[in-house]
């Protein structure tokens, strides 16, 4: 986490993203750390989707090659699904996708594994339409759905292969 925060101070110094890039990008790690080492909590009343786990991290770079180097030289990450433009690093039950796309340097969306999105025909639709009921913009993907929280910042909810 030490090593995040440096990178985005360092980023934001040299004029690589704006002091809102970096509130947000200090306020989504310090989310994901907490999430990471909380204890399982109940789900609040009411819920639609019960998030098991962050599925994964997006990471939009220049050149997704050097990210995959670096994560995997230096902390072992497994790279898989490479296809020359962008990858997946997993270590234990996470996954980084590091891919070209701009802007760089900043995370564009989390991904939330949704309970039963994989074994339970009933979810997805169930998800869907409260989605829709409350009036938010899906957008779909490899059986996934995206939509804006509050903020405008990009969630992503599906399956463990999402």
């Amino acid at each position: 986490m030490e090593n995040i925060i440096a990178k985005l101070l360092q980023d934001f110094e040299q004029g690589k993203m704006s002091r809102r890039q970096l509130i947000q990008s200090l306020a989504l790690a310090a989310t994901a750390a907490s999430a990471a080492t909380a204890s399982a909590a109940a789900p609040a009343e009411g819920y639609v989707a019960r998030a098991t786990a962050i599925n994964h991290v997006s990471y939009p770079c220049k050149d997704y090659t050097k990210l995959r180097d670096f994560y995997s030289g230096l902390f072992g990450m497994k790279v898989s699904r490479d296809d020359g433009m962008q990858c997946r690093l997993s270590f234990g039950d996470n996954i980084l996708i590091v891919r070209n796309r701009t802007p760089a340097g900043k995370v564009d969306h989390i991904a939330y594994t949704i309970a039963g999105w994989d074994t339970d025909k009933s979810v997805k639709p169930a998800v869907e339409a409260e989605l829709k009921r409350r009036g938010l913009q899906i957008r779909t993907t490899e059986g996934s759905f995206h939509v804006q929280d509050p903020e405008g910042f990009e969630v992503q909810m599906g399956g463990k292969e999402q």
